[in-house]
């Protein structure tokens, strides 16, 4: 057993944890990240790089099926869900290779283990008891399910979907948020008929109803079929599949279910009611500086309440370093921070929704725009359809930008400039967007805003 010190103690070495480790080592802090499974966490292994991976993949199918359209003759002989697993994994590979070294080249010290709180400042692991100036807590999430519903065989949700090495057939997707409709959008690409159950009265319910009746509309179109405002009942399943039933009496029957009703925070057994960190339904509870209910432990990404993103993970753990080296952080609402969905077509925000807006200012007081891709002529050549609204207080800046289309999630880096710069209209219109590019939807918006517009009537 050893006793060893260190500035900083991360419990957990996922997006959030080892953000935290390298901003503090930047700042001439000692660090040791305590990591049970491997460095990267759910993010880099089990969500958001092999998910995206495996949607290109998708996106490399639809382009093959339409290549003629295009001039291109190209014959699409269908999946190899073998060589769709081999890639994902070697993308994993890769950046798992890349952010070890990254973090040894830190000098930070990574202590492979479960981590458990024995004190306000020292974690147990193993044999070795760490003490800490300072205790983070980075301990991610879990894919969860309903009460009564078992993930097992053929109920599965996406971590175990992401080892699959073949395609189903038929799929039915429990949940209509951010992974439901990023699994329906890829399996329909690779030729599964996709049903999706969602409760409430839209896909991605948390998005603009302009935004959720768009993507309805693409899914529509693309043959997603989607049953909303049905509540889930139960499920039946054998060797050959599932049979789901909701509470309105229908059933539905297919290879798989997916259970993809969101993600619990993994605060269990790790201490923190011994020390006296209050939780709210498992969450961990903060302050405005992201502080504990005890001094000196902080918490960061998906455990705190609030947006599960890795990229939120990455800004809270480089707040808290700086926090605890004593540089008085900018704090960045939730509400500022960039979402992107991945599905086809994708989705993509940042800001408060006109709804939001209204109740926040008055309802006089807003203004808004959506300027159609059908006006922007990359957007034509992609073959893509969709929109993007704009948001302002009048004379005043603006507060939200809401996307739909292919390949606007690289839009959102601008968009999140301008809301959180507070930027107004007038002063993205006198920006140079480039020809052709997405990129000037945009412009064309805070044009039309600023009451010149130019390729809008």
């Amino acid at each position: 057993m050893s006793d060893q010190n260190f500035d900083i103690v991360v419990l957990g070495g996922g997006s959030a944890g080892y953000a935290v480790a390298l901003r503090a080592v930047q700042l001439g802090k000692t660090v040791a990240i305590v990591e049970k499974d491997k460095l990267g966490g759910t993010c880099l292994h089990r969500g958001c790089v092999p998910t995206k991976a495996t949607l290109h993949s998708a996106e490399i199918a639809d382009e093959a099926r339409e290549a003629a359209k295009y001039g291109v003759n190209v014959e699409f002989q269908g999946i190899d869900a073998e060589k769709v697993k081999a890639f994902r994994e070697g993308i994993v590979a890769t950046k798992f290779k890349g952010i070890q070294g990254l973090i040894s080249a830190k000098g930070v010290t990574v202590f492979a283990g479960e981590g458990k709180l024995t004190g306000p400042k020292t974690i147990q692991v193993g044999d070795d008891t760490l003490q800490a100036g300072n205790i983070v807590l980075a301990t991610g999430s879990y894919s969860k399910s309903l009460p009564g519903l078992d993930i097992e065989g053929r109920v599965i949700t996406s971590e175990q979907a992401l080892m699959m090495d073949w395609t189903p057939k038929r799929a039915i997707v429990l949940g209509g948020g951010v992974i439901g409709v990023e699994f329906a959008s890829l399996w329909r690409s690779f030729g599964a008929e996709v049903t999706i159950i969602e409760g409430l009265p839209h896909l991605v319910p948390n998005e603009e109803e302009v935004v959720s009746k768009g993507l309805e509309r693409a899914f529509k179109k693309r043959g997603i079929s989607f049953k909303l405002g049905a509540r889930f009942a139960g499920v039946e399943q054998s060797d050959q599949g599932v049979k789901v039933s909701t509470e309105d009496g229908n059933t539905y029957e297919a290879d798989l279910l997916l259970v993809a009703v969101g993600r619990g925070p993994v605060t269990s057994d790790i201490g923190l009611e011994d020390v006296g960190v209050e939780l709210d339904s498992g969450f961990v509870t903060v302050n405005d500086r992201l502080e504990t209910s005890v001094p000196g432990i902080y918490a960061v990404g998906d455990i705190v309440p609030g947006l599960q993103l890795a990229h939120r993970g990455y800004q809270q753990g480089i707040f808290v370093a700086e926090e605890i080296a004593g540089q008085s952080p900018r704090i960045v609402e939730d509400v500022n921070i960039p979402k992107i969905t991945y599905c086809e077509p994708q989705v993509a925000s940042v800001g408060l929704s006109e709804v939001a807006a209204k109740e926040q200012h008055g309802e006089d007081a807003i203004e808004a725009y959506e300027f159609n891709l059908a006006g922007n002529a990359k957007s034509s050549i992609l073959g893509t359809s969709g929109f993007a609204k704009m948001v302002r207080v009048k004379d005043g800046p603006i507060v939200g930008v809401h996307m739909l289309g292919a390949r606007v999630g690289e839009l959102i880096g601008e968009a999140q400039l301008i809301v959180n710069w507070d930027a107004y209209p007038e002063d993205v219109a006198q920006l140079v967007h480039a020809h052709p590019t997405q990129n000037e939807i945009l412009g064309e918006a805070a044009m039309k805003l600023a009451g010149q517009p130019l390729h809008a009537i």
